[in-house]
């Protein structure tokens, strides 16, 4: 089984900011959300596997369920988030009045786009599909997975997996969910 979970909360996340690929920590309200998911996977007892991207939030949100389950996270850097270009850093505001066709598309997940010198959600998809595969082939029906990612990359595997996009309020940061 795999279990899937967006990191906590960032500044840039409560300010609506692109964070992309960089090294945006926790902030309070994020560091709450990780001990919570933490609790969470405490509770259910079951987790024998804990992957992360090596992105600093997916990261540090990891390190609180290592803390309190003993696991140890296993980085895979395909399950890091969009790789955003030029507009890393930038408001979502700021963005939207310079290119409100490219900030509907980033929304969308139009699998053509991408921010300029960016990654495309098409390859971002395919690197997060194939995470996925590789830990279905090594499940051997014992394993309990724990991936801690972002949104992008659980909307863009859900959306590929179950035919529906759970939109960016459907997966709140700390946010479980079975894939």
């Amino acid at each position: 089984m795999i279990l899937l979970a967006r990191h906590g909360r960032t500044a840039y996340n409560h300010e609506g900011r692109f964070q992309g690929q960089g090294p945006v920590p926790l902030d309070a309200e994020g560091r709450r959300q990780a001990a919570a998911l933490a609790d969470e996977i405490v509770r259910r007892g079951d987790v024998t596997r804990l992957i992360s991207s090596p992105i600093t939030r997916a990261l540090e949100t990891a390190s609180h369920v290592a803390a309190r389950t003993g696991l140890v996270p296993e980085i895979d850097p395909r399950w890091s988030e969009t790789d955003c270009g030029d507009w890393q850093d930038r408001s979502f505001a700021e963005v939207l009045a310079e290119d409100a066709d490219g900030f509907a598309a980033f929304h969308r997940l139009e699998l053509d786009f991408a921010a300029p010198r960016g990654e495309r959600y098409a390859d971002q998809l395919a690197r997060v599909r194939d995470a996925a595969d590789d830990l279905r082939r090594q499940d051997d029906g014992r394993d309990v997975i724990l991936v801690v990612c972002h949104r992008n990359a659980l909307r863009l595997l859900l959306r590929h997996e179950r035919g529906v996009d759970p939109g960016e309020a459907g997966i709140p940061n700390g946010h479980l969910l079975t894939l």
